[in-house]
């Protein structure tokens, strides 16, 4: 099943409607569909290198609407929340999730937000535990913008040997953006 989704997303990034498919997949991945959106960047940066901070934008504005749906799934919609969670194999975490979330909220966005683990995830959650809608929602400008911009930006000033590079490393890529964003803000925590 996932491989003939991947194979489907393969074949909307060559298509002329590909910006359009861009926008639902990563509405939809941050709410409730299995495959993330770069599979598609990648291509379609690579292919037209002047548009690839279009492209990331269009990626992070489409990414936290959908945030915002799956937060909407979490908070209005409890069963639907629960059963795509279930799907995704969260369902007994959701109470220790919640406990997490009361002291560690902003910072399970902000870092879950930036690697490939399943956003919507954090967004159902985001939803369930009651997190302030507002700080979701600048956290995941935030981290969506970072990841999506990191890969456009990094595909348009180096082309196409960095495609292999960031389909074999993504996990290290995003933890060491992470960690210096983390870093940043112990640092400025600490000095001011």
């Amino acid at each position: 099943m996932l491989r003939r989704l991947y194979d489907w997303i393969m074949a909307l990034a060559e298509s002329p409607k590909a910006l359009w498919a861009l926008a639902g997949v990563s509405f939809a991945e941050s709410s409730f569909f299995p495959i993330p959106p770069d599979p598609m960047l990648v291509p379609m940066v690579l292919a037209n290198r002047k548009r690839a901070f279009v492209f990331a934008g269009v990626c992070t504005l489409a990414s936290v609407l959908g945030g915002i749906a799956g937060y909407y799934i979490g908070y209005a919609l409890e069963g639907l929340g629960k059963a795509i969670l279930a799907f995704y194999g969260y369902r007994g975490a959701m109470d220790a999730f919640q406990a997490m979330f009361a002291e560690w909220g902003l910072w399970i966005i902000l870092v879950k937000g930036m690697t490939p683990i399943p956003y919507k995830v954090i967004t159902i959650a985001s939803g369930m535990a009651g997190f302030d809608l507002k700080v979701f929602i600048a956290a995941s400008i935030a981290t969506r913008g970072a990841r999506f911009f990191l890969v456009a930006g990094l595909l348009y000033y180096f082309g196409a040997p960095v495609r292999a590079f960031i389909e074999r490393r993504l996990t290290l890529v995003t933890t060491l953006f992470v960690v210096a964003l983390i870093g940043g803000f112990v640092a400025l925590r600490y000095l001011f």
